[in-house]
């Protein structure tokens, strides 16, 4: 038999027919929906007469437009209009829905998982970029459009094309106060924003096997700023311990058939990756962006950089086509550096903020809650500075409650707040006024991601903490 990757094994179990174009049917087994991309599907559904082939296969919440202050009192007239259309559609479609005052909902990233609605050998999609999270459990997940939203409701299958392989391999032990997120930073520093376009990519190493599933979903989670539709790490016993009590996974017997079939989704030994990237992680340190891509990320003890970096770019052989990119760099760069009101040259660190917030799917579950207490705990926010803590769903806010964190973030002058996707984008009444510069553990970076005339910088939950003492950009190593 052919040795096979991870992904070649989760795409060949749900192949339901090959086309002469390359191009597969896919079986979906779950399908998460939200407010934002899935009210077009329905609609589009109704007027043709087609209602959904498996309605148990979804699961819905609202989680993008939803304040995190009071969930009870929507004030734009626009949220209100998308919450109760998807109420109203998945009422009618019969899917599971959770309501804004559920224990249960939350960023449907979070949620997924922490529910075993997410599970390994699957297939997952959802509206959403950041679906790729869910690959951190073996699950080959990634995002759809509306359009594909449609298909999946009325076949539960989706025409898709088989991506390249790229394995990502760390090497060295993952250095005190570095964390996942700034595993995922350094990712994109390699090989660019657009490094992995066309790849599926595989995270290895033993760093990979020490991380929590917390790490590894805010590494997966961030795969799709490198380029890559999807990210994966094989599943292990960590994972099989996440997933044990989840009300969703298998019981009994079904667990034990599950993970008979969940120990073999692995890379075989000699399998042929497209392309296999090395990182060494012995020397690294916390990272923070500078610019409006995430490529744009030097380590906190750096400058700003006084030139675009060209090594970090697909591989290609053209030597026209690599000026053409290299021209694009250079542009974006300059336009960043404008943008973003930073100096060429001038230390990362020290960059006054004005907000920080500590949330999003990439960064809002219990682990970075942990983190980012530990660093506030006994300390006072600056003056200046404005910080907000967003748990990613009602079961992480539950339990860091318990744990007592939200009285370590308010004691320390953080506001707490409910569940929702917050100030990771601007379509809440969370979002940065025009000039204002955030401390952020959210995925992007992009021009007015976070409100119109904003200016973000990436950072782990650590990080963020100690930019909120501080008022600036904070090596957080010299906190703790």
């Amino acid at each position: 038999m052919t040795a096979k990757t991870l992904y070649e094994k989760l795409w060949d179990s749900h192949v339901v027919k090959q086309y002469n174009d390359n191009s597969c049917l896919l079986y979906i087994d779950r399908h998460l929906v939200q407010e934002v991309s899935s009210p077009v599907a329905f609609s589009s559904l109704r007027a043709r007469g087609i209602g959904l082939r498996q309605a148990q296969k979804c699961l819905a919440m609202v989680d993008h437009v939803l304040p995190t202050q009071n969930k009870q009192y929507i004030e734009d007239p626009e949220a209100r209009i998308q919450i109760q259309t998807l109420v109203d559609n998945t009422l009618e479609a019969g899917i599971t829905y959770f309501p804004v005052d559920d224990a249960r909902q939350g960023i449907v990233h979070v949620v997924g998982p922490e529910l075993g609605f997410t599970l390994p050998g699957t297939t997952l999609v959802c509206g959403d970029s950041h679906t790729a999270t869910h690959g951190a459990f073996g699950c080959l997940a990634f995002g759809i459009g509306a359009s594909e939203c449609e298909k999946v409701f009325a076949t539960q299958c989706l025409k898709q094309i088989q991506a390249k392989t790229m394995r990502i391999t760390f090497i060295g032990c993952l250095p005190v106060f570095c964390s996942a997120k700034d595993l995922a930073l350094s990712v994109i520093a390699k090989i660019g924003a657009a490094g992995g376009t066309g790849y599926a990519i595989e995270y290895a190493g033993d760093e990979i096997r020490a991380l929590s599933m917390e790490g590894r979903m805010t590494l997966c989670n961030m795969t799709i700023e490198a380029g890559a539709r999807v990210g994966l790490v094989a599943p292990d016993e960590k994972t099989y311990a996440y997933l044990a009590q989840s009300p969703l996974a298998p019981k009994h017997q079904n667990w034990q058939d599950a993970l008979c079939y969940w120990r073999q989704l692995c890379s075989d030994r000699e399998a042929h990756f497209d392309r296999e990237v090395s990182i060494d992680i012995s020397q690294l340190e916390p990272m923070v962006t500078w610019g409006t891509s995430p490529e744009h990320v030097v380590p906190i003890s750096a400058n700003v950089p006084t030139h675009v970096n060209t090594q970090a770019q697909s591989q290609t052989r053209n030597q026209a086509r690599n000026q053409v990119r290299n021209q694009a760099r250079e542009a974006s760069w300059q336009k960043a550096l404008t943008y973003m009101q930073v100096k060429s040259g001038a230390p990362i660190a020290g960059i006054k903020v004005d907000k920080v917030f500590i949330g999003s799917c990439t960064n809002s579950r219990i682990e970075d809650l942990r983190s980012a207490a530990a660093v506030v705990a006994g300390r006072q926010v600056a003056s200046n500075v404005i910080a907000i803590v967003v748990p990613g769903s009602g079961q992480v806010k539950l339990q860091a409650e318990k744990e007592g964190l939200d009285k370590v973030f308010t004691q320390a002058g953080l506001q707490w707040r409910s569940p929702g996707c917050s100030l990771c984008v601007a379509m809440n009444n969370d979002r940065l006024v025009p000039g204002e510069r955030c401390a952020s553990t959210s995925n992007r970076n992009f021009e007015g991601r976070q409100g119109v005339g904003g200016r973000t910088h990436l950072m782990s939950p650590a990080m963020a903490a100690a930019a909120a003492i501080t008022g600036e950009i904070t090596d957080v190593r010299k906190l703790l």
